[in-house]
């Protein structure tokens, strides 16, 4: 059996292997050195183009002929050696030439050691393979139009007082072919502006000459490899120093200028050359015959410019075509921060909606609190006026006593004065007992009249003991009717509350009248109503006790809740009014059954605070 599965897993590994794509080979060459910034870019486009796959794998390789620091017949057949050897056992598959100059040392080359293999380039001139051809058949690419005339049209256009154009190359062949391009395409613009070359010049005399132009000019530059005195550069570096230099703006052909100081110009992306060379690849790898390839005329140009350099010449910004690539633009803050400043927005307005939703809310909640206030007032109104009603006989009967004495007094005056006798002395103490009894009705009518009068709340200091002192006057007569005692026990010392004093009494005499009316049945020296009052820390409260039947247990729960009563003719409201005039005011109030016999009622509020007692005078 082991025999068996030892044998099935050998035949399915040489299956894979015998089925395993083999590893398709990618030469690059550059013709300059590995850090220059368009073989960088171009060579990121190409690697993310080409698919690498478990079914197709691929191994690019780069090499650079770093032209032109190394040149000459001798210097190319080493190198042609060197790659001859180097990839003998492992040949590509396809090279891709990387610029002019790597073109056409493989296309001389080739043969001599990759026979056959398909050559594709990038970023290679138009007018460069037009000179070369014709082209074999294996020979394919993209070439690149570089518009120098349309770049130069474009600085004059911007730059309308511009009356001398500074054209700047190097001495290096590549150079030289540049210049030789340049002398051709300015001629269309001597009409316009005088031209000037410096071609092959020093360095540093092209940097003078350069700081020397005044604001009549503009500068056009491919940069140069080398220089008059044969030091070497690179064309991104070497613009980099002439837009230093010049006292007028500079523009060139290639895209890796944007950043250096260039203005810019009509230019083509080494990295979409990279990447078109890379889709080529797949096709070939992909074993398509080269002539079956359509691909596009030219690599797509564009109008390229750097926005620090179009605010550092004036450029206005509405003569730059809307079909133009802007970069290092320094964008709004709504562009820079469009998601933030959206969130924030949104945020505001959320929070905009709560706040006037609290607004709105807080407005009702208002209306509904001065409601409720002026329906508490009105039914504690109501309360007062059926206590009223309850002490009718009461008051009618305090009122009377002193209004009878005024009545027996007034008579005796005047017979004092029918017989004409000297008693001046008893009319005085008549006419004194008269002015008593007058301010003691006056006194009642005026609690009575409190009591019932309908006014706002008031929130003011004063002294419970006070109000407990009016409370037991007002009810005197109801307390003596009912053959009742009333008693007081008062802290020795100033008991503050802040609040309605009417109200406050009002809850007192409703306790009252229900401590009384709970010993209507029981005999004379149960008949008793003890009012206490007392502090603790930081409230202050009074205690309403009597000696009645107590309350029920299972009433007790439901003692202060509106209609409850456990009197048969009591609509029971007296006890839920008072809580409700108790709560108001911040306090607390509670029953509970004597320990031997009858109800206590507490209640407690907040001590007045200083300021309160000093705003009212009692501090």
């Amino acid at each position: 059996m082991c025999v068996w599965v030892a044998a099935g897993v050998l035949a399915l590994v040489c299956d894979s292997v015998i089925a395993a794509e083999p590893v398709r080979n990618v030469l690059v060459l550059y013709g300059a050195g590995r850090l220059l910034q368009a073989n960088i870019e171009a060579d990121r486009g190409l690697r993310l183009a080409l698919r690498n796959s478990p079914e197709r794998p691929i191994a690019v390789f780069d090499e650079f002929l770093d032209l032109p620091r190394f040149g000459g017949p001798d210097y190319t057949r080493i190198v042609a050696s060197y790659l001859r050897e180097k990839y003998a056992s492992n040949p590509p598959d396809v090279i891709v030439a990387g610029s002019d100059d790597a073109f056409a040392f493989l296309l001389r080359r080739r043969a001599q050691f990759f026979p056959g293999t398909p050559l594709v380039h990038e970023g290679v001139p138009a007018w460069f393979l037009r000179s070369m051809a014709p082209l074999p058949g294996d020979v394919i690419g993209v070439p690149v139009e570089y518009d120098f005339a349309a770049t130069m049209a474009q600085a004059l256009h911007w730059h309308p007082q511009a009356r001398h154009v500074v054209l700047v190359t190097g001495a290096a062949a590549q150079d030289r072919a540049w210049e030789a391009r340049l002398r051709s395409e300015a001629l269309q613009f001597e009409a316009r502006a005088s031209i000037e070359f410096l071609a092959g010049l020093p360095d540093d005399a092209v940097l003078k000459r350069l700081g020397e132009l005044g604001p009549d000019s503009v500068v056009f530059t491919p940069g140069y490899w080398q220089d008059g005195d044969g030091r070497n550069f690179t064309p991104r570096s070497s613009v980099a120093a002439i837009a230093v230099a010049s006292k007028a703006p500079v523009y060139g052909p290639y895209s890796t200028f944007i950043g250096t100081g260039a203005v810019g110009g009509f230019m083509t992306d080494f990295e979409a050359m990279g990447r078109q060379a890379g889709e080529t690849v797949n096709a070939l790898l992909d074993r398509a015959a080269p002539a079956s390839l359509a691909l596009p005329r030219a690599m797509p140009m564009a109008l390229k410019v750097d926005w620090r350099q179009v605010r550092r010449w004036g450029i206005a910004e509405a003569a730059i075509p809307g079909d133009a690539v802007v970069q290092f633009r320094e964008d709004s803050l709504w562009q820079a921060h469009r998601g933030e400043l959206t969130a924030a927005a949104l945020v505001f307005l959320i929070q905009a909606a709560l706040i006037a939703a609290l607004v709105f809310e807080r407005r009702r909640r208002r209306l509904a609190e001065l409601a409720t206030n002026r329906h508490r007032a009105e039914f504690a109104h109501a309360s007062r006026l059926a206590v009223a009603g309850e002490l009718t006989a009461s008051i009618a009967h305090e009122i009377n006593q002193p209004l009878g004495a005024i009545l027996a007094n007034a008579d005796t005056a005047e017979l004092l004065l029918e017989s004409g006798a000297d008693r001046l002395d008893d009319l005085r103490r008549i006419v004194a007992d008269i002015r008593r009894d007058d301010l003691r009705a006056a006194e009642i009518i005026r609690r009575l009249r409190a009591l019932l009068s309908k006014q706002q709340a008031e929130h003011q200091a004063f002294d419970l003991n006070v109000a407990v002192r009016d409370m037991e006057s007002l009810l005197r007569p109801e307390v003596k009717r009912r053959g009742m005692a009333l008693e007081l026990r008062l802290a020795p010392c100033a008991l503050t509350l802040v609040g309605d004093r009417i109200q406050i009494q009002q809850v007192l005499i409703n306790l009252v009248l229900n401590a009384m009316d709970a010993m209507a049945a029981m005999s004379e020296p149960r008949r008793t109503v003890v009012v206490a009052t007392q502090r603790s820390v930081g409230r202050i409260g009074v205690t309403v006790r009597d000696r009645g039947t107590g309350i029920a247990a299972e009433d007790l729960p439901k003692i202060f809740d509106s209609f409850f009563s456990t009197k048969r003719a009591g609509m029971g409201l007296g006890l839920a009014i008072a809580r409700t005039l108790v709560e108001a005011r911040g306090g607390h109030i509670r029953a509970e059954n004597g320990t031997n016999q009858g109800a206590v009622f507490h209640v407690e509020w907040p001590a007045a605070a200083a300021a309160d007692m000093e705003a009212s005078g009692l501090a």
